[in-house]
């Protein structure tokens, strides 16, 4: 059964925009049939994570499935996604939170890391079950980091079991959702997507024009769970980042030149923005 879905999302239990009923409703209208969100585990306590479960195993059904994990903050604020994850825990040492997730039979995802974190990461005595390659809100809608393949290509030498992560990062409404991946599973229900992406049954799927039924070839991407790429491709993602990063940098300075002369960028504004980047 292939299913399409979407992975590391958040919600209003956390610092996301969208309501449960709201995610459900969108991701179903884009054709997917799963969510894996990941709200912050910092927002919970031992009480309020119980409800929360209740209330993602209650909007899932044969249409829809939530697949609950958390996002766990670690020291210099490392951020690290639990897959399947439930459990709170007080430690912030990505190692001791890697185990942390294991032992729930969760997947370790480090998310969008970030450069400087590259040389910590490889000194891990312990490793996740994989690095998010491409987060659609951190590294942009037009393309990843090349770097960041290249890092999980280094650790798979001493962890071939590592994969790739795709995800979307979501929190604001109009944000771009056009990365997504495509799971070969046995049934829409948690335990088989969770088993199906910890196998490495999935491909990240990228779609420059999301909901659109007509879009060009030229528009769309087929990401692999191993995060092997062409030469091709890893140079045209490092273009098409070098331009994006450009981009972002000149609107940078453009609203720090606005803030300080006492004009504050509209938040219409802001979410037109999202919606490009």
């Amino acid at each position: 059964m292939m299913l399409k879905g979407a992975m590391h999302a958040h919600s209003t239990y956390s610092d996301g925009e969208f309501t449960l009923d709201e995610l459900r409703r969108n991701y179903l209208t884009q054709g997917c049939s799963f969510l894996c969100i990941t709200d912050h585990s910092e927002y919970f306590d031992a009480g309020s994570v119980r409800t929360y479960a209740k209330e993602l195993q209650a909007r899932s059904d044969d249409k829809f499935c939530f697949v609950m994990g958390l996002e766990y903050r670690c020291e210099r604020e490392m951020h690290i996604l639990g897959y399947g994850a439930s459990v709170l825990t007080s430690s912030t040492d990505p190692q001791t939170v890697f185990r942390h997730i294991k032992s729930q039979d969760a997947i370790a995802v480090i998310a969008h890391p970030k450069d400087e974190f590259f040389p910590w990461i490889e000194g891990f005595d312990v490793l996740p079950k994989g690095i998010e390659v491409w987060n659609s809100k951190y590294d942009g809608r037009y393309a990843p980091r090349p770097g960041t393949f290249a890092l999980l290509q280094r650790l798979r030498e001493r962890a071939p079991e590592m994969q790739a992560f795709y995800g979307q990062d979501l929190h604001w409404k109009q944000q771009f959702r056009g990365l997504c991946v495509t799971v070969d599973c046995e049934a829409l229900t948690p335990s088989a997507i969770l088993a199906a992406l910890a196998a490495g049954k999935y491909s990240g799927t990228y779609s420059a024009t999301p909901g659109r039924k007509h879009s060009s070839h030229a528009d769309e991407l087929l990401l692999p769970s191993s995060g092997i790429l062409t030469e091709a491709q890893l140079l045209a993602f490092e273009q098409a980042q070098a331009r994006s990063r450009r981009m972002r940098q000149f609107l940078k300075r453009g609203k720090q030149t606005l803030e300080r002369i006492g004009v504050r960028v509209p938040k219409s504004v802001k979410a037109q923005l999202r919606r490009i980047f």
